[in-house]
């Protein structure tokens, strides 16, 4: 039974990430610069360490996209009209993003560059 109850709670958890896929444009031109930044690693060869780092950039740009939706949309289910403090949690969900977006380049800077310096 506790087992039943896992793999629903699992599922539960995908259609989520299937949610955000299929509605959200930002989490798949996340998703895009994931398999370009992957595909890039792979033909780099780049070492586990620098791999795991890139992991950790990708996996806490995914998970703020992921919370700034779900911010959005409970904002989006309790407002109905235009407010001050709906908006300011809105931009607050999305300047995470933001910041988790810029923390991703600085990494794929410190992966990357020293690997096309010399091309």
């Amino acid at each position: 039974m506790e087992l039943l109850k896992f793999l629903k709670s699992f599922c539960y958890a995908a259609t989520g990430v299937g949610y955000c896929l299929r509605t959200q444009r930002n989490m798949r031109v996340h998703f895009i610069a994931v398999l370009l930044v992957l595909s890039l690693a792979l033909y780099l060869r780049i070492s586990a360490h620098d791999l795991l780092l890139l992991f950790f950039a990708i996996t806490l740009v995914v998970m703020a996209e992921m919370f700034n939706t779900a911010i959005e949309t409970v904002v989006d289910l309790n407002v109905q009209t235009e407010h001050p403090l709906a908006r300011i949690a809105k931009d607050v969900a999305a300047g995470a993003v933001l910041v988790a977006a810029l923390n991703s380049i600085a990494v794929a800077f410190v992966v990357f560059y020293p690997r096309l310096v010399g091309w």
